[in-house]
């Protein structure tokens, strides 16, 4: 079997395995009453790290326009505060207690079977294949931004 086979099944199988990860957040977010921007809004904040919505932009790759109305909808319902100083245009953003509560409920739940589906994951394989996937994300995420697509209607 040549390489960009071999290569193009593996990628067939990853892009599946991928695919099926955020069906389950995707469906799971539904069933909480949470759209799915909002609930990795919440998840990306609930590290209680304080986040620019530039760094959540880039990390989770959530377009700004989705996000600025997610996080308007968060100040509102008081689920978020800005951060006080800094000198930077983009301000911090952090949970406030309220917000905790409210994506804890939610995330304790997913994070419970996060947990549960790593344990046996890691019975199987090394941790290194988190680091594998990161590295082929990124680099995928390298080629792809490189790429000028095609006009619609070329082959």
């Amino acid at each position: 079997m040549e390489n960009g086979e071999k290569h193009s099944e593996i990628i067939q199988k990853l892009m599946v395995a991928t695919n099926k990860i955020d069906g389950v957040y995707y469906y799971f977010a539904k069933r909480l009453g949470l759209k799915e921007n909002e609930f990795f809004f919440l998840y990306a904040l609930s590290d209680g790290k304080p986040h620019t919505q530039k760094e959540i932009c880039d990390l989770w790759l959530i377009p700004k326009t989705t996000l600025n109305t997610v996080v308007r909808g968060c100040l509102r319902q008081g689920y978020i505060r800005f951060c006080e100083g800094g000198h930077s245009r983009e301000k911090k953003m952090v949970l406030t207690p309220s917000g905790k509560r409210y994506a804890g409920g939610a995330l304790g739940l997913v994070r419970g079977a996060e947990s549960r589906a790593m344990e046996k994951t890691l019975e199987k394989f090394s941790p290194a294949f988190v680091d594998a996937a990161d590295c082929f994300a990124d680099l995928l995420h390298e080629e792809f931004s490189r790429m000028k697509p095609p006009e619609k209607g070329e082959n």
